[in-house]
């Protein structure tokens, strides 16, 4: 009886939100009510016959039954949303058996919730779960804001990676901040593969490689992972090519092997290969390639027809491969079985990961994706793209790269210029919170055809974020001017300032290899003038081993060794009167 009234206790906190008698009243939001597309991870939002699937309904008389029945399931499907509550729940139904022999329900039919920090770093929460006819998650005592401000965080939610959603709700306790986020504009990494890659047999949906890969590049990812069933399919060949993307990833071996049963041959599976290519190509001339070698089994040690399966499939795939690098074929690449780093212990039967496997994956695509895409990082956080979110200014870290964005696109801007709030405030376009220096800014860098390229508490790695997510693409610019570091003197050594600056300007370099590039020294600030001098000594160096300007027009608001107090709001900042002199000392430098 005991027992019974504890089981009672339990299903009241988790499926109506109670808690020792008292009821919480909770705010719900259903993602398929909002006026512009929520749910990411879909290719043809417009297009859909249900809110959740995979592929549009007109994939239904183009593809096989068994295809479009898996293309019903919302692997890779992800919902983001902001919110300072310190409970989330989310409650919703499925259309399938909650889990399988040898995946369990959380990664079946369960929802995965990701947080993201203010300083751009990953957080997991931990759910509590009740599987029935509605299936509720709720995610308790969470830390609702970081300590830079108090309008909550972001979450990505991701959905089931094995069941169609049916319908869903996300709730918070009323009076609890929440705003749902529109889905990334972005071009998506697309992958189309087999069961592995709609996520077999991940623990929870955040761990499919798929998902992991997504939050490793911060990109938008569509899984069009297809169990038993990527096969390199005209059809679906075709509509992928509809897609812009980043870059193609192509993994179907696994369902391509040659065996006593299958009707194919290694000649059909090479001749897959070189059409699925030229499809592909012929519809996106410059879009990268990607070709994924068999991982293998887990047990090819101890079983030779599995190691000859694998081995036959791959060797002919790097035929193929040899055979569209001879034809003139550019921007494909191979990446070999070695690269996924399998072994006895990262698989569940065999071929279907674990989550040790996945994330061998993931790792494995992304070494080569920063290589291709031209998107390195390194060890120290300087070297780490991340993003950033602050409420002090009072805008939107992604609107402002939005925004930048936007005039970047249309305003084909010949200088740019690159920096924090000291630039931010300067004035420009997209305007800033407020504009200190217009008139100077104007006088120092043009009227016409500038960007304004600055965001407030930029650090060094956010702004390689930025420049691996867009802002230098599409356009010609003549000049770029950087000055950013400022807000990294508080956190690294000046040894990571100097390679984060490094990577920068190879960022840089790689994406406007025509423009002259001036690399600002940092501004003096008050109580640290010293260690400035010192780091743009250092900076200088770097630039000339780098083959760029530098200049150092912050100079003038020295006096006697310390910041000239009467041109600064408050020690960092210029007033109008230190935008001014600074702007006349940089004009003739940067002209």
């Amino acid at each position: 009886m005991r027992n019974r009234f504890l089981l009672f206790i339990i299903s009241l906190e988790l499926l109506g939100g109670y808690c020792f008698g008292q009821e919480v009243q909770y705010s719900w939001w259903d993602p398929t009510s909002a006026s512009a597309p929520v749910i990411e991870g879909q290719a043809w939002p417009k297009e859909l016959a249900d809110p959740y699937d995979r592929l549009p309904a007109r994939a239904r008389d183009k593809v096989r039954d068994q295809v479009w029945g898996l293309s019903k399931q919302a692997a890779g499907l992800m919902i983001r949303f902001r919110s300072n509550a310190n409970e989330i729940k989310i409650r919703y139904a499925v259309g399938g058996k909650h889990g399988f022999p040898h995946m369990p329900a959380t990664g079946v039919s369960g929802v995965d919730l990701y947080a993201i920090s203010s300083d751009g770093e990953w957080r997991w929460a931990a759910g509590k779960y009740a599987f029935g006819d509605t299936i509720v998650y709720n995610f308790r005592n969470l830390e609702p804001n970081d300590g830079y401000h108090k309008l909550g965080r972001e979450y990505r939610l991701f959905l089931p990676l094995y069941n169609e959603v049916k319908w869903l709700q996300i709730g918070v306790p009323q009076g609890a901040a929440f705003n749902p986020l529109t889905v990334r504009q972005e071009k998506p990494i697309v992958v189309y593969g087999t069961s592995i890659a709609q996520g077999a047999c991940a623990s929870r949906p955040g761990m499919a490689w798929t998902a992991i890969l997504g939050r490793k590049l911060d990109r938008p990812l569509i899984n069009l992972g297809f169990s038993g069933n990527g096969r390199l399919e005209p059809e679906l060949i075709e509509m992928i090519g509809e897609i812009d993307a980043k870059v193609y990833i192509l993994d179907c071996l696994p369902n391509l092997t040659v065996r006593p049963d299958t009707k194919h041959t290694l000649e059909d599976v090479r001749n897959l290969i070189l059409s699925s290519v030229k499809t592909l190509r012929q519809k996106r001339p410059q879009t990268p390639i990607v070709l994924a070698e068999h991982a293998g089994y887990t047990d090819d040690a101890i079983n030779a027809t599995n190691r000859k399966y694998y081995k036959d499939i791959n060797e002919i795939t790097r035929k193929a491969f040899a055979e569209l690098k001879q034809d003139g074929t550019s921007n494909i690449y191979l990446i070999g079985k070695q690269e996924f780093d399998q072994d006895i212990e990262t698989m569940v039967d065999g071929i279907h990961p674990s989550d040790l496997g996945m994330m061998r994956y993931a790792q494995g695509y992304e070494k080569n994706l920063r290589v291709i895409l031209k998107e390195p990082d390194g060890r120290v956080s300087t070297t780490k793209p991340i993003v950033q979110l602050r409420e002090l200014y009072n805008y939107d870290w992604e609107a402002r790269h939005k925004a930048i964005l936007d005039v970047a696109r249309t305003g084909s801007p010949k200088t740019v210029v690159i920096g924090n709030s000291i630039t931010h405030f300067w004035g420009g376009l997209p305007k800033g919170p407020r504009a200190v220096g217009q008139d100077s800014w104007g006088k120092t860098f043009g009227e016409k055809n500038v960007l304004n390229m600055a965001y407030g508490w930029d650090r060094i790695e956010n702004v390689l974020w930025r420049v691996y997510h867009g802002e230098l693409d599409g356009y010609n610019a003549e000049r770029i001017v950087v000055n950013i570091g400022t807000n990294n003197l508080h956190l690294n050594t000046d040894d990571e300032i100097l390679k984060g600056w490094d990577l920068l300007i190879e960022a840089i370099k790689n994406r406007q290899s025509k423009a002259r590039i001036f690399m600002v020294g940092i501004y003096p600030r008050r109580s640290q003038e010293e260690r400035v001098a010192d780091l743009n000594e250092k900076l200088m160096i770097l630039a000339g081993q780098k083959d760029v300007g530098f200049i150092d027009p912050g100079k003038v608001f020295l006096k006697d060794g310390k910041i000239d107090e009467s041109m600064f709001s408050d020690g960092l900042h210029p007033n109008a009167k230190g935008y001014s002199i600074l702007g006349e000392a940089m004009k003739p430098l940067i002209r």
